[in-house]
């Protein structure tokens, strides 16, 4: 069975996630202290008690106050999930994951199969087992790829879970808990919905492709190739959340915040298709040196777009400070890059040849936002002297850009303990300083303009890559309770009824019709089926003791025949509220509705899978997938052909 990873292991993260852990356990107390002051408070008339009641609610405000900080300061700890390499990367965001208590189901399950199944609880004690301890190792995933397929197959097998044991109409009474990265309360959500969980399973998957991502070791392009996938994977896992789920019980997982992180992590893709520029491109002729600024002002353009996003009324108050400051440091450090390498373009390569000229012309024509003063662009590119004016303008903007890139890291406390960051910045403004310099001319009379911006372009625009549920196949743990087109939280039935059936001349007087369970489709009046007191609709689940739930037609019919004269004994079941010929249809519709978990058809050609419309209280599903044909429970009939035959 698979494994979660040593949570006691003391790696840097699982120290974080204690570190975490005993912060929430002191703001859950701070919070309960405060509720109860509160109540005091407004249930009190004497001016004493409210006097000290007053100061203690103070007291542990300021106490919840330096609690958040500190548990801020843990949320956005963004290098302990970098990789160990010595070389220079840029940090970048990964996410922390959601944490959730441990879950005892053995009795509430128990409770259920006898209740709702009618069979015996402690017979599936070994299923509820396992699937205990798979959502025990999902709880610690390893930061690879077995960590995903952890996260994986229990997110599956959760759609058999919700078929199996959620009704429509009544709670499991089970609470899910788990606990919000967000800095805002640090404070646990917790759901009866399975939905909460579905949901924040799915947000684990995200938060992992971000740790893989910031891990990679970037200055290879292997790494930067797996980073890039695991950045646009991330931002696919928050996508589909955010297209599949309303109504979200925690701040992390409304639209807004899963919108802010879906740009966050493109934004983070976009700086690596930079890097990834500047290891391909490594000629250092004047179109590349363009295609490297035009690369720069693109990632510069995409963190601006987050930094909106952070700093919008609905979300600022949960991001951590230090990712806001982080990406608008981001967006200006990008923004001096564009300048000093369209200075770099215009500088140090040489004027174009008659030759080269149009295609020169071509490309700085769409290079500027808006075109520089001066004279003809033709005229430009061969004049060293001109080149070097506009040259000398870039870099003037690109020094302006790096200054407010390090007065904006400067003002945050965790980014300032960051010395990769301020070493790559700091190499960078030296660079543009060294380089504006070297071309500034002491019989300089003219004023530096001011440059043009550049337009922002990219050679590999960012995917977002929605999770491949079927890559992970899983099968149905509680297989045993019988094929869920029938045996399903959502179906009920009257209770087994035993039947013993003679042969009489004609046969058994009735015919049957698909598999898994076998129905009777009709009974013959006056026949030995009907006299024994079967109906139509009713399914056939066992054959002289034997379990014929999963049974194939054929098997069934084989089991029939074998029948000498002393008669069969035949164990049905009829769904309530399913009585007469309806059922048949019935069965049909029951085999395309399940539970309402899946949407994309990529996901659900799985054979074991179904489809389900039915909507939990967190989640609003839209579309209809499509049921595959070749399913382990029976095809419906309108796929069998006629298959219906008289015995």
């Amino acid at each position: 069975s698979q494994q979660g990873c040593d949570p006691f292991a003391q790696t840097q993260r699982s120290k974080l996630q204690h570190r975490r852990a005993r912060i929430n356990q002191q703001i859950n107390k701070e919070m309960r202290m405060r509720a109860g002051a509160e109540n005091l408070f407004r249930a009190t008339s004497n001016h004493k008690v409210k006097e000290t009641v007053a100061l203690e609610l103070s007291y542990v405000n300021s106490n919840l106050q330096l609690l958040k900080e500190e548990l801020e300061e843990l949320n956005s700890s963004v290098d302990v999930y970098q990789n160990e390499s010595e070389s220079i990367s840029v940090p970048m965001i990964p996410l922390g994951l959601k944490e959730t208590k441990e879950l005892d189901l053995l009795v509430p399950l128990k409770d259920f199969i006898s209740e709702h199944y009618g069979e015996e609880g402690v017979l599936y004690e070994k299923e509820i087992k396992e699937f205990m301890e798979l959502r025990q190792a999902m709880r610690t995933p390893s930061r690879n790829e077995a960590g995903l397929e952890l996260l994986m197959e229990y997110y599956n097998q959760l759609y058999f879970f919700d078929s199996r044991f959620f009704p429509p109409t009544k709670s499991l009474g089970v609470f899910f808990h788990w606990f919000v990265y967000d800095s805002l309360t640090g404070v646990p959500s917790h759901q009866r919905a399975l939905a909460f969980e579905k949901g924040s399973v799915l947000f684990n998957i995200g938060a992992l492709h971000t740790q893989i991502g910031a891990r990679q070791d970037r200055v290879s392009l292997p790494g930067l190739n797996q980073a890039i996938d695991a950045f646009q994977k991330a931002a696919g896992a928050f996508n589909y959340l955010k297209e599949n789920f309303s109504n979200a019980p925690s701040l992390d997982m409304s639209a807004a915040s899963l919108n802010m992180l879906v740009r966050l992590m493109v934004a983070q893709v976009q700086e690596c298709v930079f890097e990834k520029m500047t290891f391909l491109r490594a000629q250092h002729d004047f179109l590349t040196r363009l295609q490297l600024a035009q690369e720069a002002a693109k990632v510069e353009d995409v963190y601006s777009l987050v930094h909106q996003t952070m700093t919008q009324a609905h979300v600022k108050d949960y991001v951590p400070f230090s990712w806001t400051t982080m990406v608008h440091v981001k967006s200006e450090h990008f923004k001096a890059l564009s300048h000093y390498f369209a200075a770099i373009a215009l500088c140090d390569c040489p004027v174009a040849s008659d030759a080269e000229l149009p295609e020169h012309e071509k490309a700085f024509l769409q290079f500027h936002v808006t075109m520089p003063e001066g004279p003809s662009l033709r005229l430009l590119l061969q004049d060293p002297e001109e080149r070097r004016k506009l040259g000398k303008a870039h870099l003037k903007k690109a020094i302006m850009k790096h200054e407010e890139a390090m007065r904006i890291h400067g003002l945050c406390k965790i980014l300032r303990k960051m010395d990769i960051l301020q070493e790559v910045l700091s190499f960078a403004h030296k660079r543009s300083l060294s380089k504006y310099s070297e071309i500034d001319h002491e019989e300089d009379f003219f004023e530096t303009g001011d440059a043009p911006d550049i337009h922002p372009k990219t050679h590999q625009k960012p995917e977002i890559k929605p999770p491949n549920f079927s890559q992970v196949k899983v099968t149905d743990l509680f297989h045993r309770l019988g094929p869920l087109s029938v045996f399903s939280a959502k179906n009920k039935w009257y209770p087994v009824r035993r039947v013993h059936l003679m042969r009489g001349e004609k046969g058994f007087g009735f015919t049957l019709r698909g598999d898994s369970p076998v129905l009777i489709a009709g009974v013959i009046l006056g026949g030995c089926a009907a006299e024994a007191g079967l109906k139509e609709g009713d399914y056939i689940i066992s054959v002289n003791g034997k379990d014929c739930r999963w049974s194939k037609h054929a098997e069934v019919v084989q089991l029939l025949k074998s029948v000498g004269e002393e008669g069969v004994e035949i164990g049905v079941i009829t769904l309530q509220g399913s009585e007469g010929q309806k059922t048949v249809d019935k069965k049909s519709a029951a085999m395309s509705s399940g539970s309402g978990m899946l949407k994309s058809n990529k996901e659900n050609n799985r054979k074991s899978l179904m489809n389900s419309k039915s909507a939990s209280t967190l989640l609003v599903w839209s579309k209809k997938s499509k049921r595959s044909k070749k399913s382990t429970y029976g095809v419906p009939f309108t796929a069998v052909g006629d298959n219906e035959a008289m015995y």
